[in-house]
């Protein structure tokens, strides 16, 4: 019987082919829509969070700074300065604190055959690998705590550095001269997008173990500390405990801003989060209101096809059809319509998906992926959409009176 209703549906559709045709072509465009500009949305997202984490997700850096408040019998505009064991007085000190790493920098020439170039060398922590993502190439490895320990002249570099000094050879475990020494390259990062920095790319950049740079250079001040809560949700939490810490031993107030600037990186993931979501949710409103263009459709059509069945209608109900098998059958009739044209939209939508991710706009927009979450949200929208197109027809269809349904 369901199978001879919907047949049914179809050969009162094939009467009126424009109208059925434009009423598809809705459903189709609207589902295309929601789904395409949802997926867009998501892989703009996600392509800008990971551009932005390139540089490290969830951090803080801190510099020392100048005081603006007059505290303790000093006066402003004390410059301060970290010193090397500052780090260890902060991870002892700030419980929130997960990971933290000093880091020293300075530009060098480095040496490598006759290949010779400046570079900006960074020293750090091991803890610096998971805080600023910098993931070694396969085959070889970041600073470890070994290297620390026995100040080894090891260094891991950028991969920019290794095509520019190595060429087309693989640089790990070769020789490189900074500033006439020999260190050994340990690792490699791998190519990774990075928008910011404050201290250049690290594809650019050479890292070594902050013990060896101090017995060969003997710095006496720490560029800036790098640190990461152990809940990112209590960042603002660690930085204030980070500046009542310092502010305690360096003597300042812990009112001045200006004395320990922090550069919080959450809070950029706060904005980034709030803005695509409210991209995502204007592009889903845009295709949605294309569906709604094609539920008004379906209820246009389905209103001619009561009108055109009237008498059938009457008859059923004369022989003791009950109101709710009327309206479910229409009900079912006005999803068999939508799911025509909701079927064909997620197939063509599946196949653009595909066509878009072979163009090279990979670094400008990500890949699209058809997130299951996204088909579950086009399937309900459309589902509410077509129950709400279909109800009042189907309604009028079991409301309509035997004998002047019979006779009309």
């Amino acid at each position: 019987m369901f199978i001879k209703n919907i047949a049914q549906v179809f050969r009162e559709l094939s009467k009126q082919k424009l109208r059925t045709l434009l009423t598809l072509f809705g459903i189709f465009w609207g589902t295309t829509a929601v789904i395409l500009l949802l997926t867009f949305g998501a892989a703009v997202k996600a392509n800008s969070s990971k551009t932005m984490h390139g540089m490290g997700e969830s951090i803080c850096v801190i510099w020392a700074g100048r005081t603006s408040i007059s505290y303790g019998g000093f006066p402003k505009g004390r410059n301060l300065s970290f010193y090397k064991d500052d780090a260890q007085y902060l991870k002892e000190q700030v419980q929130l604190i997960d990971d933290i790493s000093p880091q020293y920098s300075r530009q060098v020439p480095v040496k490598v055959k006759n290949k010779k170039q400046n570079f900006n060398i960074n020293a750090v922590w091991p803890e610096f690998k998971e805080m600023r993502n910098m993931v070694p190439r396969g085959g070889s490895r970041f600073i470890n705590p070994i290297d620390m320990e026995k100040r080894r002249r090891v260094v891991f570099i950028g991969n920019e550095v290794e095509k520019t000094m190595f060429g087309d050879e693989d640089a790990v475990g070769k020789l490189m001269y900074i500033n006439g020494t020999p260190f050994t390259v340990v690792g490699v990062i791998i190519e990774k997008e990075q928008d910011g920095s404050y201290n250049g790319r690290d594809k650019d950049a050479i890292f070594m173990p902050t013990s060896t740079y101090l017995s060969i250079y003997g710095d006496r001040f720490v560029d800036n500390l790098v640190a990461r809560a152990k809940d990112v949700n209590k960042t603002e939490q660690m930085k204030r405990a980070i500046v009542a810490a310092m502010a305690k031993k360096y003597r300042f107030s812990e009112e001045d801003t200006q004395a320990l600037p922090i550069w919080d990186t959450t809070e950029a993931d706060q904005f980034l989060n709030v803005f695509f979501n409210g991209f995502t949710t204007f592009l889903g409103i845009v295709g949605v209101m294309t569906l709604i263009v094609g539920g008004i459709g379906i209820a246009n059509i389905m209103y001619v096809i009561v009108e055109e069945r009237t008498s059938e209608i009457g008859v059923k109900r004369a022989i003791g059809a009950k109101k709710r098998v009327i309206l479910m059958q229409y009900l079912i009739e006005t999803f068999a319509i939508a799911a025509a044209g909701s079927v064909s939209g997620f197939l063509f939508s599946v196949v653009l998906i595909w066509g878009i991710n072979q163009a090279p706009i990979e670094e400008f927009v990500g890949v699209l992926i058809l997130n299951p979450a996204i088909a579950v949200t086009t399937i309900i929208i459309i589902s509410i959409i077509t129950l709400v197109a279909g109800w009042g027809p189907a309604k009028r269809a079991s409301t309509l009176d035997p004998v002047v349904a019979i006779n009309s």
